[in-house]
C-alpha cells in the first residue's frame, strides 16, 4: 500500500522558511507527519483554487453567500485508493479511517466531540481575526495577496486597514480574546493531571487545531511582537508550553 500523499495547499509561501502558515494547511501537514505518512506539497495561488480543484475533481467545501459553491484547500490526493479529500477535518476523519494501524487524532470514537470542541474553540477566539487576517494579507504575494484583500474586504466590509483594532476597541477586543482564551484552558485543566493535553497524555485533534492557531500567530507577528509575548504568557503559560511540546510537528 502506498503511503505517499499528495497536499494541495493555497500558495502562501512569503517565507521560504515558512512556506505553510494557515491553519488548516498547518493542521494536515502535523497530521500527516504524526501518522508517519509521507507526503509532497504544490502551492496554488489563491485565485486559482476553484479552477484547480474543479480540474482534479475536487469537490466544493461549502458555499459561497451568492450559493455558487464555494473551493478551498487544503485538499490530498491518495494515490493509494484514488480519493480526493478537501477541508481539514474531512481530511483527519479519511486519515484515521484508512490508516487505522497508525496513531489516531479521533481516539475512542471521539470525532463528536472534538468537532464540538472545534466549534467552541471558533467562537472562542473570534475576535483574534481582526489581529491577524491584515496582516496575513500584507505578508503574501501580490497576486494572492490582491485575491485575498478583495474577497475578505468584501466579506468583512471593511478594507484591511479599517479592520485592524486601533486604541479602546484594541484595548477592548484584545481583553476579549483573552478571556476566550481562558475558557479553552479550563477545558484543558481537566485532564492536568493525566498531561499536557486535551486529552491527557496523547495528541489529538484539538491540541493540532490549537498549535495550528498558535503558529499561525507567531509567523505572522513575528515572536518579537508583544502580542504574541502576551499569549505565550497568559494562563499560567499553558499555551507556550503546549505550544513547545508540538514543536516536533511543526512543518
Amino acid at each position: 500500500m502506498s503511503r505517499s500523499t499528495e497536499v494541495l495547499y493555497s500558495n502562501d509561501d512569503y517565507l521560504v522558511r515558512y512556506p505553510v502558515h494557515s491553519p488548516r494547511k498547518y493542521m494536515v501537514s502535523q497530521h500527516l507527519q504524526d501518522k508517519g505518512l509521507e507526503f509532497t506539497t504544490e502551492f496554488v495561488e489563491y485565485p486559482d483554487i476553484e479552477p484547480v480543484c474543479k480540474e482534479l475533481g475536487v469537490k466544493p467545501t461549502s458555499k459561497k453567500e451568492d450559493g455558487t459553491d464555494l473551493y478551498t484547500l487544503p485538499a490530498i490526493y491518495d494515490p493509494s485508493t484514488g480519493v480526493y479529500v478537501a477541508d481539514s477535518f474531512p481530511i483527519a476523519q479519511y486519515l484515521d479511517k484508512t490508516y487505522p494501524d497508525t496513531p489516531p487524532i479521533f481516539p475512542r470514537n471521539t470525532v463528536g466531540l472534538h468537532r464540538a470542541f472545534t466549534l467552541s474553540f471558533a467562537q472562542h477566539i473570534e475576535p483574534l481575526w481582526d489581529f491577524i487576517i491584515p496582516y496575513t494579507c500584507f505578508m503574501l504575494n501580490p497576486r494572492s495577496s490582491e485575491y485575498f484583500r478583495r474577497t475578505r474586504e468584501a466579506s468583512f466590509g471593511k478594507t484591511m486597514e479599517e479592520l485592524i483594532p486601533k486604541g479602546d476597541g484594541a484595548v477592548g477586543n484584545w481583553d476579549v480574546l483573552r478571556e476566550g482564551f481562558s475558557k479553552i484552558a479550563y477545558v484543558y485543566s481537566f485532564t492536568d493531571d493525566m498531561g499536557p493535553f486535551l486529552m491527557g497524555d496523547e495528541i489529538t485533534w484539538g491540541d493540532l487545531l490549537l498549535c495550528s492557531f498558535l503558529s499561525w500567530m507567531k509567523i505572522v507577528w513575528g515572536e518579537d511582537d508583544q502580542k504574541w509575548k502576551d499569549v505565550m504568557k497568559w494562563d499560567g503559560g499553558r499555551w507556550e508550553r503546549l505550544f513547545n511540546d508540538l514543536q516536533k510537528y511543526a512543518v
